[in-house]
């Protein structure tokens, strides 16, 4: 049997969003004043003053940023997921997920920014979501080059 190596990094972007959902699920029970924050540590790492409930970049405007988050790892994953059942999705799935991984990485390059910027605090559950952005951004560009060739 011979394994499938074309989809790899479409299948471990999907994989990663697990941790993802997981993430923003968290910061969004914590935004919204169900959990405590298990993470602060120091006026440096202190997700009260990063996605607390009363943060000032927590939300845009109505919309807590981690509920962003979180409909965009789910997004993600379920667009991989419909490779396997729309053609339209499997012909354009390079486009598509370059296209939803290249906002999410600009969202999260903007949302760090105002963490260091403009808080001079990090959430490390926010940094934690920002390396798997990166890592699914890195493997889509991966993607899209062995797509082409």
């Amino acid at each position: 049997m011979k394994l499938r190596t074309r989809n790899w990094q479409i299948r471990l972007i999907q994989l990663l969003t697990i941790p993802g959902i997981l993430t923003a699920y968290y910061l969004w029970l914590y935004h919204e004043g169900s959990l405590f924050s298990a993470c602060t540590i120091n006026s440096v790492f202190d997700c009260g003053q990063v996605s607390g409930p009363g943060a000032r970049y927590a939300s845009i405007g109505p919309i807590p940023v981690a509920m962003i988050g979180l409909v965009g790892y789910i997004f993600i994953f379920f667009l991989v997921w419909l490779k396997e059942w729309l053609p339209v999705v499997e012909e354009n799935i390079a486009e598509l997920i370059i296209g939803t991984t290249g906002l999410a990485f600009l969202f999260t390059l903007w949302l760090t920014g105002l963490e260091f910027f403009s808080l001079g605090a990090f959430c490390q559950y926010c940094l934690y979501s920002a390396a798997i952005v990166t890592v699914m951004f890195g493997l889509s560009i991966s993607y899209l080059r062995s797509d082409r060739s």
